[in-house]
């Protein structure tokens, strides 16, 4: 994917391009801050064998739930993927590779991949079969193991055990902001100040979709959460849908 101007007129503009095969950082916690005009335009691209690497992989019908649903990802890194069940399905049927890491590893290799840092120590993990390896990866159709997660260094820095992750750097991030102007500066709402910073930052080439865009000068230095320079193409899609993940209702 190669860069271009900044400022596109449609979601499907801004992610032409993308190749299958390609390591997509994708925004969001839940569904908050999920880029999903620039997913849904993924969607209609019909490209495939992805690998995402996101806090969680959407719901069934949203967020990259419509990607999976097609078989559109090969492989994903992520911490969470509790509520979506063609999510699990696919894992256990062997029809998806999964890398469940510790959540606070992977917001730490998607914002090193975004310094150039290319690996780093952390505790997290050690003693288990984070560090050790032997996690399922991949299974077989008969429910045994075709790929299995390999050992980590561990080194002792005073006194103390850390095992070794690598950065994670992808081909293309994609990230939902409420604002943002034309040179790329963006500003999150609240909560979706999640993992969108990180996400862009990892990507070689990001993608950003703001609820509303603005010229040069309108955002106040001050208020920015991330720089126009890790952002290569931006479209402004209008106010997201706000869904809630779990509703509970008094009897």
């Amino acid at each position: 994917m190669e860069e271009c101007r900044k400022v596109v007129g449609t979601a499907a503009e801004a992610v032409a391009g993308i190749d299958p095969g390609s390591s997509l950082a994708v925004g969001g916690f839940g569904l908050v801050g999920v880029p999903d005009a620039l997913i849904a335009a993924l969607v209609d691209t019909g490209v495939d064998e992805l690998e995402v690497f996101s806090n969680n992989c959407g719901v069934d019908d949203w967020g990259l739930g419509p990607l999976l649903v097609q078989h559109r990802i090969r492989r994903v890194v992520a911490s969470y993927v509790g509520e979506n069940k063609e999510f699990a399905r696919q894992y256990l049927a062997g029809e998806l590779e999964v890398e469940l890491t510790p959540q606070g590893t992977l917001a730490e290799r998607l914002r090193a991949a975004g310094t150039g840092v290319p690996a780093f120590y952390t505790p997290a993990g050690v003693g288990t079969p984070v560090a050790d390896g032997g996690l399922p990866w991949r299974y077989n159709g008969d429910g045994s193991v075709a790929v299995a997660s390999p050992p980590k260094e561990v080194r002792e820095f005073h006194g103390r055990r850390y095992v070794l992750e690598e950065a994670l750097p992808a081909d293309v991030g994609l990230v939902h902001a409420v604002r943002g102007d034309t040179e790329g500066n963006l500003v999150f709402a609240k909560s979706a100040m999640n993992f969108n910073p990180l996400c862009a930052m990892a990507g070689a080439v990001t993608v950003a979709e703001v609820e509303e865009l603005v010229e040069p000068g309108e955002i106040d230095p001050a208020e920015v959460h991330l720089p126009g320079i890790f952002v290569q193409r931006i479209v402004e899609t209008g106010p997201q849908e706000k869904r809630i993940e779990k509703r509970t209702v008094a009897a």
